[in-house]
């Protein structure tokens, strides 16, 4: 059973500025913006939905190929792919432009300033669904077109797929995110990202949860809420060893239920692989730092759980 992770890919440079960005910017001059910012801390690191979901995946042993397009510098973050083992098959190369790159900096307050160019990510829709070898799909922050075409091509080949919009969710309208839910099996947010939905689709909750199969909120500390077969499932969430950094781990969430869904594990055990994933994934900086043998994660779960994988 192989999974398709359509998304982007991309490298996030990551700074962080040893002060509070509110003691710089003086409110009265807004409109003449012009401000510095020192950051003697920088790291740059791999990253984009697609290949954190299936850096993660790969982790739990999952059947897992990303689909997007990068740029003309993606030389190293290929071989690191290819380093861990994760596939290319459906990584398009645009000779014209650079991969998708995010410039996040960081106060000592967690507050962002973030610049993000979509570079090749922008000709995802150049991408399709293969006609064979794939059972199961996912729609992460992509291009827009590459995003709403790609859950036709799923549909139009009845390949169940989860629909995650994430940040991605500013581009489209309410009849849009209605078309989405439309073909979707499997939808899932966090509880802003729920929120905003459902305000621009105009739905209830109810209404949202009757066009799917399952929605799926994620609520951090507070676990995951699982609306499935008429019935809401509160999952518990794991405990980190450590606070290290968040980025990413609603990506290693999601490549917990692509496994989940694989082995045809109950939502129950599903929800918990999807919230030991986030968990693990907090301990260290970066979205693909972490990493463990099967055997580690099914023994973290059974102490965390009270319950063996199957």
């Amino acid at each position: 059973m192989s999974a398709l992770i359509c998304g982007s890919f991309a490298y996030d440079t990551i700074m962080l500025f040893q002060g509070h960005f509110k003691n710089e910017i003086m409110p009265d001059k807004v409109h003449m913006l012009n401000v510095s910012f020192l950051v003697p801390d920088l790291r740059k690191e791999f990253g984009g939905c697609a290949g954190n979901i299936a850096y993660n995946l790969k982790l739990l042993g999952g059947d897992g190929k990303p689909m997007g397009t990068v740029g003309k510098d993606f030389d190293d973050y290929a071989k690191w792919m290819d380093d861990h083992g994760v596939s290319r098959d459906y990584v398009k190369r645009i000779d014209n432009a650079y991969t998708a790159q995010a410039y996040i900096t960081t106060d000592l307050g967690d507050n962002q300033i973030t610049a993000f160019h979509p570079g090749a990510m922008s000709n995802a829709h150049e991408q399709k669904v293969p006609d064979s070898g794939i059972t199961l799909g996912l729609i992460s922050p992509d291009g827009r077109d590459g995003m709403l075409q790609h859950a036709e091509q799923f549909a139009a080949q009845d390949i169940p797929f989860i629909f995650d919009p994430g940040q991605g969710m500013p581009m489209f309208d309410g009849d849009d995110i209605k078309h989405f839910l439309e073909l979707a099996t499997y939808v899932t947010v966090n509880d802003y990202e729920s929120e905003m939905l459902r305000d621009k689709a105009g739905l209830s909750i109810e209404e949202a949860v009757g066009m799917v199969d399952t929605y799926i909120v994620t609520r951090g500390a507070r676990g995951s809420r699982v609306h499935t077969g008429g019935k809401v499932l509160e999952v518990p969430s794991a405990r980190p060893k450590a606070l290290a950094d968040p980025t990413g781990c609603g990506d290693a969430y999601r490549a917990g239920l692509i496994y989940g869904l694989q082995k045809g594990m109950d939502w129950e055990t599903t929800g918990r692989v999807a919230s030991l994933m986030g968990a693990i994934k907090i301990e260290k900086p970066g979205t693909q730092n972490h990493g463990f043998t099967f055997d580690e994660f099914a023994e973290r779960f059974k102490r965390e759980f009270d319950y063996s994988l199957a």
